[in-house]
């Protein structure tokens, strides 16, 4: 599989875009409404976007590629992370996580100025089934350290682009 550099930002969105749809196709029309942890997944969600949209419009040069691969793995690290406590409080690892408090400062109120996507509706817990047993939890986890992974090869292919560019005359 060959991909062009400049087609690398398109493709990581739209894996996260069907993400997100997938997501709110859970909540809403399966009528499970969101938790706090799965606020904060749609709120590193939505920084990915911003940055593959950034990268898309500013990342042509090799430094701005790097700037980008490396707040997408960022990025990629804090979805991981909050997808693991997810599954963690889903599977009765870990306590203490969860309230109806987003915990965003008011000057990033995302809650108040779209509610219908990051507003806090109900308590942490439960995931519900996709399919042949697995929790969207689980699913989460897994799709978000595979996401980490790659975001990170990009990363370091970006660096090791430049000195295999600079060393070829």
């Amino acid at each position: 599989l060959s991909l062009r550099r400049e087609d690398q930002p398109d493709l990581a969105a739209n894996v996260i875009d069907y993400l997100e749809a997938a997501g709110h196709i859970v909540d809403y029309a399966r009528d499970e409404l969101p938790c706090v942890l799965c606020i904060h997944v749609r709120i590193w969600v939505l920084a990915f976007v911003l940055i593959a949209l950034l990268a898309a419009l500013l990342g042509r040069s090799r430094s701005a590629s790097r700037l980008f691969h490396g707040l997408t793995t960022l990025v990629m690290l804090a979805l991981a992370e909050r997808s693991w406590q997810v599954l963690a409080v889903e599977r009765g690892w870990t306590f203490g996580d969860c309230d109806m408090d987003l915990g965003l400062p008011a000057w990033f109120a995302l809650d108040q100025w779209l509610p219908s996507i990051f507003e806090v509706q109900t308590s942490c817990g439960y995931s519900p089934l996709i399919a042949f047993r697995i929790t969207v939890a689980e699913t989460l986890l897994v799709v978000s350290v595979i996401l980490a992974i790659v975001s990170a090869a990009l990363l370091v292919a970006s660096w090791l682009d430049g000195r295999t560019a600079n060393s070829n005359p």
